[in-house]
C-alpha cells in the first residue's frame, strides 16, 4: 500500500470491483479496500445451516459472529443489539467480491417504467416515491456492457419482449429444469408472457472460465467451477493485471478524511498487520464508496468534521433514508410428478406480467421458479401451514413431497419510505471501536398491497400448472435489506431530497462518489445486481471523463 493514489475504492463487490477496473484500465492508480478476506471455493463452507441463504447458526463468508454488532429498533420501539446471523441484521457477505461470490446471480435489467415510477403512479402519502434522474435509455449501454464484460446467459428474443435491447446476450440460456415446461404451458394458457431467467453464470465456457457444472448449491455458496461470474473473478483480476491497482483485504475503512476546507483527501482505515489491527491514513485525489447501502451510509455518517458535523453527504438529513430491499412473496405447489432433478442453479422460468399495470396497486414484481432449495430450507419454510415439522409425519412429508413441489416466488417493487432508515448508533461500537449501524422503520403500506396481489398470482400459476395442493405464507411490515439493500444515498437533482447527482457524485463534493445500490431511487421488481453493475460502469466512466 502506497501513501497516495489517484483513487481509493472502498468495497470490492458488484460496484467497487467494476469501478476499480474502469479506473485502473484508464491509467489511474487505485487502492481497492475490502474489509473481508479473499476466499477460494474450498474456503467457503458448504454448511447448510451456516451460509448466506440460511444463516440460522452463522454464515460462511463473514462477518464473523463476534465484533460486528448492529442495533435494530423493532416496530414497538424496542432496541436490540444483533449479531450478523440474527434476523433484522440485514447481512451481506463480507469477502472479496462481496455478495457476488455467493449470490444466485439473477441478472435482470430494471424495466423502462421502473425509472419513472412517480410519473406513472404519483407519490403515495407517506412515501418518497420519485423518478430517477436518468432513463432506461441512458443506462442501456451500461447494462449491455455488464452483460458482456461480466457474463450473462439468457435468450435475447424472449428478453426483448420486455426491454429494448440492441445486442444479444453473450451466452445462451441455461438448460431447462423440470418445472419450466409445466409452468410455461400454464402461463401461456393464462395469457402470460414468460422468459428464461437471465443469470451471471456461464452456460458455456466464457472468458477463460468453465461452464456451470450444475452443483445445485448456487445461492449462498461459492462456485466449484468458477462459472458463476462476480467481481472477484472478472473485473478485479483485470484491475490487478494493469499493475496500477493495489488490493488490500481485511482493511476496514473508519472514516473519509477531509482537509481544513472540508475537501475529501483520503481514507483512514484499520488494517490487519501480522494479526494485529493498525490504523493507517492514505491520501487520494478522489474516493469512491461501494460498501453497500448500509455500510456506505455508516462510513459517510462516521466521517464527521467541523465542516460536516452530520457526516459527508448529510447536510439535509437525507443520507440513510429510503432503505429498500425486497419483500419476497410466492407459493408452493404439490405436483403429481417429480419436479426435482438436483441440477443447479434450478431457477429457469419467470414472468414479468405483473411488474406494472396492475389495477389498484403501485408497481408490482416478477414471479419465477426457485433455485434448488436445500432440504433444510424446505423443512424450515416450505411446509404447509399447520404441518408438523417433527416426528414420523415430518419425515414422511419430506421423503414424499420434497421432490414433487414447485416453489414460485419473486421480489416486490418496494415503495420507498423515508422513515426506513440507516443511522449510526453513538453507544455501540465494533471490534475496532467504530460506531455501528442502527436500523429502524418499516415498509410502506403500498408495498404490502403489492405483495398481497402478487401472492395470489403465484397461487393461480401453480393451480393452473396442475398442483394438487398449494400453500403460501404472509409477510410482515418490517424493514427489508440484506443482499438486495438499496436506496440510502439516492441519486437526484434536488439536493434536499437526494445524496448524489446523476453520476453518483455526492452533492457539494467534486471528488467523492458512490457506486453501489445506495444510488437506487427505486429498487425494481427484480434482483438489483445488474443495475448496480451498470451504474458502476457509468460512474467509473464519468470519473475518467472528469479526470482528463
Amino acid at each position: 500500500m502506497k501513501d497516495s493514489y489517484d483513487a481509493i475504492v472502498v468495497g470490492s463487490g458488484a460496484g467497487g470491483g467494476i469501478v476499480a477496473c474502469v479506473l485502473a484500465e484508464a491509467g489511474q492508480t487505485v487502492l481497492l479496500l475490502e474489509r473481508g478476506k479473499t476466499m477460494s471455493y474450498t474456503q467457503v463452507s458448504l454448511d447448510h445451516v451456516r451460509n448466506h441463504r440460511f444463516g440460522k447458526y452463522g454464515n460462511n463468508t463473514g462477518p464473523e459472529l463476534e465484533g460486528h454488532p448492529r442495533v435494530f429498533i423493532d416496530s414497538a420501539g424496542k432496541r436490540h443489539v444483533l449479531q450478523p446471523h440474527q434476523g433484522g441484521y440485514m447481512n451481506n457477505a463480507m469477502v472479496e467480491g462481496g455478495g457476488t461470490l455467493i449470490y444466485g446471480a439473477q441478472a435482470w435489467r430494471f424495466l423502462p417504467k421502473d425509472f419513472r415510477m412517480a410519473s406513472i403512479y404519483g407519490t403515495p402519502a407517506g412515501s418518497s416515491l420519485s423518478d430517477w434522474p436518468i432513463t432506461y435509455d441512458e443506462l442501456e449501454p451500461y447494462y449491455e456492457r455488464a452483460e458482456w464484460e461480466i457474463g450473462v446467459s439468457c435468450d435475447h428474443t424472449e428478453a426483448s419482449q420486455f426491454w429494448p435491447r440492441k445486442k444479444p446476450f453473450p451466452m445462451p440460456p441455461m438448460e431447462d429444469r423440470p418445472p419450466r415446461p409445466v409452468l410455461r404451458k400454464a402461463a401461456h394458457s393464462l395469457g402470460w408472457k414468460t422468459m428464461p431467467v437471465p443469470v451471471l453464470i456461464n452456460s458455456v465456457p466464457y472468458n477463460g472460465r468453465q461452464a456451470c457444472v450444475h452443483c445445485g448449491c448456487c445461492i449462498g455458496f461459492a462456485c466449484p467451477s468458477d462459472g458463476k461470474n462476480g467481481s472477484q473473478n472478472t473485473v478485479i483480476p483485470r484491475a490487478l493485471a494493469t499493475g496500477l491497482c493495489d488490493r488490500v483485504t481485511q482493511a476496514m475503512a473508519e472514516r473519509i478524511d477531509t482537509d481544513s476546507q472540508g475537501k475529501v483527501i483520503g481514507v483512514t482505515m484499520v488494517v490487519m498487520i501480522d494479526g494485529q489491527p493498525q490504523r493507517k491514513s492514505v491520501r487520494a485525489k478522489r474516493v469512491i464508496v461501494s460498501g453497500g447501502a448500509i455500510e456506505t451510509t455508516r462510513l459517510l455518517m462516521n466521517s464527521t468534521s467541523t465542516h460536516h458535523p452530520n457526516g459527508l453527504g448529510n447536510e439535509h438529513d437525507y443520507l440513510g433514508r429510503n432503505l429498500q430491499g425486497h419483500v419476497y412473496v410466492g407459493a408452493v405447489g404439490y405436483m403429481q410428478d417429480s419436479m426435482y432433478d438436483g441440477r443447479g442453479p434450478g431457477v429457469s422460468i419467470a414472468t414479468l406480467q405483473f411488474n406494472h399495470g396492475n389495477p389498484g396497486v403501485v408497481g408490482g414484481g416478477l414471479l419465477a421458479d426457485e433455485f434448488i432449495k436445500l432440504p433444510i430450507i424446505f423443512w424450515n419454510s416450505g411446509f404447509p401451514p399447520g404441518e408438523k415439522k417433527w416426528g414420523l409425519s415430518a419425515k414422511r412429508f419430506m421423503r414424499e413431497k420434497y421432490v414433487k413441489c414447485i416453489h414460485v416466488q419473486g421480489p416486490v417493487q418496494e415503495i420507498p419510505n423515508p422513515e426506513a432508515r440507516v443511522q449510526v448508533d453513538p453507544t455501540v461500537r465494533d471490534r475496532y471501536g467504530i460506531p455501528v449501524v442502527k436500523l429502524s422503520g418499516k415498509i410502506h403500506q403500498a408495498t404490502s398491497d403489492v405483495a398481497d396481489f402478487l401472492r395470489e398470482k403465484a397461487m393461480l400459476w401453480l393451480k393452473t400448472a396442475g398442483a394438487e395442493n398449494t400453500w403460501t405464507w404472509g409477510h410482515g411490515m418490517g424493514l427489508t435489506g440484506g443482499q438486495h439493500q438499496a436506496g440510502t444515498a439516492r441519486m437526484g437533482n434536488d439536493v434536499k431530497a437526494s445524496v448524489t447527482d446523476s453520476w453518483g457524485r455526492v452533492h457539494g463534493h467534486d471528488n467523492l462518489y458512490i457506486a453501489d445500490g445506495s444510488l437506487h431511487v427505486t429498487n425494481g421488481g427484480m434482483n438489483p445486481v445488474l443495475t448496480i453493475m451498470a451504474l458502476a460502469f457509468r460512474v467509473g466512466e464519468g470519473i475518467v471523463a472528469n479526470s482528463r
